[in-house]
Parts: C-alpha cells; sequence; structure tokens
C-alpha cells in the first residue's frame, strides 16, 4: 500500500498527536513510513501541518502538490490552504467548527468557515463534520482529534487496520485518558461509516 495523508490544524489542536499515531499504525502493519511537521507559530494557535507518507513509493517526508490521498482537516481555513495538496482522487475529512485566529478578535470579519466548507464541497470529495457537536458527548474539544482518526478509518480511505490504530492509541494516550479515547475512537469509526454508506448510494 502507498498512501499520504495530510493533516493540518491550528496548535493545541492535537494534529501531531493524530499524526504519530497514523504513522506508528502503519509501521506496526509493516510498512515503510515517511513523516514531517511544519509548526511555526503553533503555540499561539498558528498552522500546523503534518505530512505521512507510507508505503514504498515515498521517497521523501514531503507530499507533493497534488499527491495526498487524504487530507484530515481540524479547521476549515486550514483545509482551504492545503487543497492544493489533494489528489483528484483524494478525500478530505473536514471540521466544520472553526478557530478564529487571533485578528479576528482585532477586526471582526464575521468567519465562520462555512462559505470554505461549501466551497470544499464544490471542489472535492469532502467529509463535513461538526466538531462541536461531536465532542458534546466527551465533555471537550480535545478529544477531536481522536474522533477524526474515527472517522477516516470508518471512511474506509485511511487504509489502516481499526486494530493497529487502537493499538497505538493504547500507546500513545496516558492510562487515565484512554477508556474516553477509545470511546472517541469508536464514535468516530460509526461517522465514518455512513459518510461511506453515503458515498456508495451516490
Amino acid at each position: 500500500m502507498n498512501k499520504d495523508i495530510l493533516i493540518c490544524g491550528v496548535g493545541g489542536q492535537g494534529t501531531v498527536l493524530a499524526s504519530k499515531i497514523i504513522a506508528a499504525a502503519a509501521m506496526e502493519e509493516g510498512y515503510p513510513v515517511h513523516s514531517a511537521e511544519t509548526i511555526g507559530m503553533a503555540q499561539r494557535g498558528g498552522s500546523v501541518t503534518s505530512h505521512v507518507r507510507i508505503g514504498n513509493g515515498a521517497f521523501s517526508p514531503l507530499i507533493p502538490f497534488g499527491g495526498a490521498d487524504m487530507i484530515l482537516a481540524f479547521e476549515p481555513a486550514e483545509a482551504v490552504r492545503n487543497l492544493r495538496y489533494l489528489s483528484t482522487e483524494g478525500v478530505t475529512v473536514v471540521n466544520t467548527s472553526p478557530t478564529p485566529p487571533v485578528t479576528e478578535s482585532l477586526r471582526p470579519t464575521g468567519y465562520d468557515g462555512s462559505e470554505m466548507v461549501t466551497w470544499l464541497k464544490d471542489q472535492c470529495f469532502c467529509i463535513p463534520v461538526n466538531g462541536e457537536e461531536v465532542c458534546k458527548p466527551f465533555g471537550s474539544a480535545k478529544f477531536f482529534n481522536i474522533i477524526l482518526l474515527g472517522i477516516a478509518a470508518g471512511s474506509g480511505h485511511l487504509g489502516l487496520s481499526r486494530e493497529s490504530l487502537l493499538n497505538q492509541i493504547r500507546n500513545h494516550v496516558p492510562s487515565r485518558f484512554l477508556d474516553a479515547n477509545l470511546a472517541a475512537f469508536q464514535a468516530g469509526l460509526q461517522l465514518g461509516e455512513q459518510a461511506c454508506q453515503a458515498e456508495d448510494k451516490k
């Protein structure tokens, strides 16, 4: 299997942990993996982008433009910013709940991410996810990264087994948070399966 996955968001959303779990799950399944992160001003709410390249087809950790099979976007503006990486056959899973930049508080523009999500749906196969809603049962937005992994796996587009992803969640998440994160992954799986079924009906 050759699979290029780009994960994007802003600082504090758990994008790096998600990329580490994907990379570790791929290695558990015996695939070579290249990965890299572009963090920048992440701690101040800046952009974070992780490249994960799985298989023998990659000779560089950075995905070329038009080469990503999947984009996991934690924020709609970041999805739009990085869409040039997506292949023509690729899929984007995007959080429809925006994280307004600092500049929005200084000079409000009314940014709510809706226009960007609409544009994404016109450009590619897009699975929209309301991050606020899916995280409500777990009481914190910090579970969204694991929910997003579940959605990606359940959709059938990630290419990794649920078992290896679950194993790596167990390896990377502190024990006191493990049960909640496993439940979050299962919730994401159901959402991903529903998205896959909806795609098949089209």
